[in-house]
């Protein structure tokens, strides 16, 4: 082989691992930028003192795939099209909107902080809460943890209000990092369904595994883009906003009581 030849085929070579490090590290900066914009993201958020923004509807593809499906609404749901899960007594003077997220860090605090009050207040008949739930950060930030999560509290308000009441507190005290997708996994759902005695039935485990109820995670979608809410959490009593984050924290349970007793009088 002549030298010219060897030479060109060295040259060939080092052309070649540049392009490859080159390219390795344009895909190292497009993972960075995509990790640290999510978190810059929640950051300012948390800086600003506002619930988690709306960024619009669920991606088409995760619609579509639900929308193959027949439409199974789960024995309980109230509400228009039976896409609100409403607990506590019927007769209740006063009504507590929430609306959330499965996904949402700002809900997982609200929960984990003041949620253990906003259900005592249920329980003591002051109001009636009406969860209206949402997928739209499966979009923001990829996956399909939230339409999954919420299929599976559909699956579990189907089993009565109470088993999805425990479930849905069992799925925020164990929520992943908003960029994590780990409620996207059928067993990890199913894992964190066993802290909730007497839920995993046969019936529930074969909804869960087998998406019965993603259509009308769909729709519960649907109905939440319909409203005015742009951010979550969102709480409203009797209509009327009530601000349960405080510079980018949850308020304190004296703090919601208080709110509640400004409403209610």
């Amino acid at each position: 082989m002549s030298n010219t030849r060897k030479a060109d085929q060295k040259t060939n070579a080092t052309e070649r691992m540049r392009s490859a490090r080159a390219q390795a590290e344009r895909s190292d900066r497009i993972r960075r930028r995509v990790v640290v914009g999510a978190a810059s993201a929640a950051v300012l958020a948390l800086a600003a003192g506002v619930a988690f923004a709306v960024g619009g509807t669920s991606d088409s593809s995760s619609s579509n795939a639900a929308a193959n499906g027949p439409l199974v609404v789960p024995a309980n749901a109230t509400g228009p099209n039976g896409t609100v899960i409403s607990y506590g007594k019927a007769d209740a003077p006063h009504t507590l909107e929430v609306y959330e997220d499965f996904r949402c860090p700002f809900c997982e605090q609200l929960e984990t902080t003041t949620g253990k009050t906003i259900q005592q207040l249920a329980d003591n008949g002051t109001y009636k809460v009406e969860y209206h739930l949402a997928t739209f950060l499966d979009k923001n930030l990829g996956g399909k943890g939230s339409r999954t999560a919420l299929a599976a509290a559909g699956a579990a308000l189907n089993e009565g209000v109470d088993k999805f009441k425990a479930f849905h507190d069992v799925l925020y005290a164990n929520q992943p990092d908003e960029r994590s997708d780990a409620f996207g996994d059928v067993n990890h759902i199913l894992d964190l369904a066993g802290q909730v005695p007497g839920l995993k039935t046969d019936g529930f485990v074969k909804a869960v595994q087998e998406g019965t109820y993603a259509p009308w995670a769909a729709k519960v979608n649907e109905e939440f883009n319909k409203s005015d809410v742009t951010g979550t959490p969102t709480v409203k009593l009797d209509g009327k906003k009530l601000d349960v984050l405080t510079n980018g924290k949850a308020v304190s349970p004296e703090q919601f009581t208080a709110l509640v007793k400004q409403v209610t009088g």
